[in-house]
């Protein structure tokens, strides 16, 4: 029988060696084979795909274009299990301002960047774009909680780097969000896409756990 498998997507963009190691760490137990690959025939032949990025947003659409991934990365979207992370997120929405720059328009909305100039944070610290650290993400929004969330506690903490954030145009397709100087879009789910702006790679047990639980994931 043929071991299923997990594309990480190699486009010359995004941390591909701890995504890589998270990913190998959890399928260790559910029989599942990584492959990191720069081959759109791997990505067509997997059970499901992983799409890092990070970085300048068109930067890393031009490089997913310029490796001959895209056609594959797009047709996966449609028909297995995605995973985006951090940039690999932003690219699904339609647009972004970073750039400008046109996205996949897997997830209809667009990204923007922070605009906390001159504001205070509740100690008095001024905000300080990029967002880097630790920060709890709320996944019980009144709405069906995303499978991906099952046995994380609501309000677990997650890695964030970025200066950017996704704001998809429904509601719905959010499905977990943060605060830096007001709630935003942390994770973003359509279908069979699930993507996280935060680094599952670098947050500890939490995020090993949803790697873990998007590889068993039916949707």
């Amino acid at each position: 029988m043929k071991r299923k498998t997990v594309a990480v997507v190699d486009y010359g963009s995004g941390n591909l060696r701890s995504v890589s190691q998270a990913v190998q760490h959890v399928a260790r137990t559910e029989d599942v084979e990584v492959l990191v690959t720069s081959n759109a025939q791997d990505v067509l032949d997997a059970d499901r795909v992983v799409l890092p990025g990070q970085g300048h947003m068109a930067d890393c659409m031009s490089e997913l274009a310029a490796s001959g991934l895209k056609d594959a990365v797009l047709h996966a979207a449609a028909n297995k299990p995605l995973f985006g992370v951090c940039v690999g997120m932003q690219m699904l929405l339609d647009r972004s301002e970073e750039g400008p720059t046109d996205g996949l328009g897997l997830i209809p909305g667009e990204v923007v960047r922070f605009r906390l100039e001159g504001r205070l944070q509740a100690d008095g610290s001024r905000f300080k774009v990029p967002q880097m650290g630790w920060n709890p993400v709320f996944h019980e929004l009144g709405r069906p909680v995303h499978p991906l969330w099952a046995g994380i506690r609501d309000g677990a903490y997650f890695y964030f780097v970025h200066s950017f954030y996704a704001r998809p145009a429904q509601a719905l397709h959010c499905v977990g969000e943060a605060d830096y100087g007001g709630r935003f879009a942390a994770a973003i789910a359509r279908d069979n896409i699930f993507a996280t702006q935060f680094h599952p790679e670098k947050s500890a047990d939490q995020g090993l756990a949803l790697y873990r639980n998007f590889l068993s994931w039916k949707p």
